[in-house]
């Protein structure tokens, strides 16, 4: 298949970008890796004006640690992240979502910023960014704004990023204390999952005191499920999670599609859930 014709302009600077973006006469499209952009276009599901790439602008691709975040830039490849040793010691969960993203060779050229706006609601990243109230943020001519992952996430395919601004970087809190993993079931692997979560948990002394929920897979985005939040809080572990279990179902009114039912995908996030808290015990790890 072949897309339809646009105009290809590759900018060496943000402020040129955010120009080109300015214009409201045009519809403007953001090619990063191209993972997904590119099937859309040879597809012709979209059909811009101009597109605009931005993969020769120095600068974006950037991972500052600090005591208290890490800020990503948008244009950093899943693969670097992946294996990056800063990020696997104080943020781990990050590149374990990642290496359930497709395969490496996607990877190799995804970027961060480029899924978290695609914004599928299947999508590993957006899950993470939500369980861990990370923040978007954005530039246009007009300033900079930042959004939380919480609002970003609109619907199937759309975020709140306005058609003038650029998704520079995502900053991921570290919250003390906790320990995060990441859990899916999908057809094979590299698929996007039927059903994910990113859970994190704070323990004090074998009893649950705060508690992080981020889903995927379940709704139109990812969403926090604050009910079984709180069913959590309290509880010793290894302990009887039903409480947990039944506040996550009732949250919750996944899609029923080709791939299963709806009462499907609501068993697989109890026994997701069930896999997640075992890691746990086990000291989360793989």
């Amino acid at each position: 298949m072949k897309p339809p014709v646009f105009d290809y302009l590759d900018p060496r600077t943000v402020d040129e970008v955010l120009d080109l973006l300015a214009d409201q006469e045009c519809d403007v499209a953001i090619l990063a890796g191209g993972q997904s952009l590119v099937p859309l276009l040879n597809l012709r599901l979209a059909r811009p004006d101009v597109v605009v790439d931005i993969n020769r602008i120095a600068g974006l691709d950037q991972v500052a640690v600090t005591d208290s975040a890490v800020l990503i830039g948008a244009m950093a490849r899943l693969s670097v992240l992946e294996h990056d040793g800063n990020l696997v010691e104080v943020l781990p969960v990050v590149p374990e979502a990642i290496g359930l993203v497709a395969h490496p060779q996607i990877r190799n050229r995804t970027t961060i910023g480029g899924s978290l706006c695609h914004a599928d609601p299947s999508a590993e990243l957006p899950a993470v960014a939500v369980a861990l109230g990370a923040t978007m943020h954005l530039r246009s001519s007009a300033g900079v704004r930042e959004q939380s992952a919480a609002e970003f996430f609109q619907t199937v395919f759309t975020t709140s990023r306005r058609p003038d601004e650029l998704l520079t970087a995502v900053e991921f809190p570290r919250h003390a204390g906790f320990r995060f993993c990441f859990e899916e079931v999908s057809r094979r692997h590299g698929d996007f999952p039927f059903v994910g979560l990113c859970l994190g948990l704070r323990v004090a002394n074998g009893v649950v005191v705060e508690a992080r929920l981020a889903v995927c897979g379940v709704a139109e985005r990812p969403v926090r499920l604050a009910g079984a939040e709180s069913a959590f809080v309290g509880m010793p572990l290894p302990s009887d999670l039903a409480p947990v279990l039944d506040a996550a179902s009732s949250e919750v009114e996944p899609p029923t599609d080709t791939h299963g039912s709806s009462s499907y995908r609501r068993a697989l996030l109890r026994t997701l859930l069930r896999r997640a808290v075992a890691r746990f015990d086990q000291g989360v790890q793989r």
